[in-house]
Formats: C-alpha cells, structure tokens, sequence
C-alpha cells in the first residue's frame, strides 16, 4: 500500500471522530466531567509518547547534527504557540471555558487549520513508513476524541443546531485531506520534506500535551481522581512505547 493511500485511510478515520461529539447529549454533568478527564489524560500521554518514542527517535537519524533537529522542534514549538494565539485554540474540556465565548465560526476557522496540519503530519509520518505513520495517528485520535466533544459542545452554545454542528464539524474535520494532499505536493517538490516536518510535529505534539493537556489535570482537585488520572497518563506512554516495540 502506498503512502498517500496510507495516509487518505489514516485522516478518514482520523475525520470521522467529528461524529463523536453527539456523544456530549447523552452524558451529562459531572459524568461528562470524569470522562473527558480521563481522556485527556490518555491524549496528554500518547501525545508526549509519540513525540519522545516515534517522532524523536525517527528525525533524529535523518540529521546529521542533532542540533539542527532540536532548533527545528522548538521551530514547531513556537509554530503551534503562535497559532494558538492567533486562533485563539483553547483545548479546554470545560463548558465554562472561555473559549465557549467565541462565536462557533471562529471555532471552525481553528480547528480546520488545525485538521489541515494533522493531514501534513500523517502524510509525513507515513512517508517513512507504517511504523510510525501508525503510531503518529494513534496519538492525534488520542488527542481528537476530547477535542471533538468540545467543539460540538461550543458550536451548540453559539446558536448551531445539533445537525449544523455536527455537519460543519465533519466538513471541517476532512480539510485534514487537504493537509494531506498539500504534503504530498510539497515532497514531489522537495524529496527531504519529511525530514523537516517530523521534529516539527514532534515540538507540536510536545506543545499540545505540556501546555494545553496537562494543565488542565491539575485543575482536578480530588485525590483519587487525580490519581487516577496520573495512572492513566502513564499507561498511554506505557502503550506507545509498547506500539513502538512492536513496531520494530
């Protein structure tokens, strides 16, 4: 199997999480609450896991100085810090977040540009291979499951109806397709531009995980929740490193 067909099944399936967030109707309070809880933790997990076990390792023999490969990490880093700041990304699974103040367009504007960088990501991954263009999705799925919850729960409280939330979400999801093809461009033009994207992807990943993620685990103030949350971070490193085991 080639890799951009690799890479259109991984973003398909990757898309089709946008239907995930009718979910929010039929859990509710503080059911909701424990469930996102735990998710984040399992995303904040795989998300590090697969930068610092796939990612890192896969970039780091394409350098020949690992100096290049770490400034170009921090350059993704700073990349997502600055996108989130303009866009105004709020990764918070709260229904009093502020984020829920900004109209839902605004809210589909950022998410799209951010399904159309997981598209680059997968197809960079996937160019060296199902051994990490595997693991790489598994992380973003991580990540999306909570995300795609919250974003249906701020397009409803901007006036969408659950069937507008749910199909703007879904045609906002598959602009990761785009990502996907514009990548596949890109490495026509320049047969070294995975080497590039992957500690690029790596920093982002490193980004979301450290700065919006784990922050919001410990705004959860019960010991045993807390706990239980921690155990399952671990537990997501645990199987990314076990995926990139197995792997090879």
């Amino acid at each position: 199997m080639s890799n951009l067909v690799w890479s259109l099944a991984a973003v398909f399936l990757v898309s089709l999480l946008s239907l995930v967030g009718v979910v929010a109707f039929f859990i509710r309070g503080e059911t909701m609450k424990k469930v996102l809880l735990f998710f984040v933790s399992f995303s904040a997990g795989a998300m590090m896991g697969g930068a610092f076990f796939h990612l890192m390792p896969e970039g780091l023999e394409l350098f020949a100085n690992p100096l290049s490969f770490f400034g170009a990490l921090l350059v993704g880093f700073s990349f997502f810090f600055v996108i989130e700041k303009v866009l105004r990304w709020r990764h918070c699974h709260d229904e009093s977040c502020e984020k829920h103040r900004h109209l839902g367009w605004m809210n589909l504007i950022g998410d799209g540009i951010h399904n159309l960088i997981d598209g680059m990501i997968i197809f960079g991954a996937f160019l060296i291979g199902p051994q990490l263009g595997v693991p790489v999705t598994l992380s973003i799925i991580s990540h999306e499951i909570p995300q795609e919850l919250s974003d249906f729960g701020v397009l409803i409280y901007s006036g969408f109806s659950r069937t507008k939330a749910l199909f703007f979400n879904f045609i906002s999801a598959f602009i990761s397709f785009a990502g996907v093809f514009l990548a596949f461009f890109f490495s026509d033009l320049n047969a070294g531009f995975e080497k590039f994207l992957l500690p690029v992807a790596a920093g982002g990943f490193i980004y979301i995980a450290a700065s919006d993620l784990i922050p919001e685990l410990h705004q959860e103030k019960k010991p045993l929740s807390s706990a239980v949350s921690f155990l399952i971070f671990i537990l997501a490193l645990g199987f990314m490193l076990a995926v990139k085991i197995v792997g090879e």
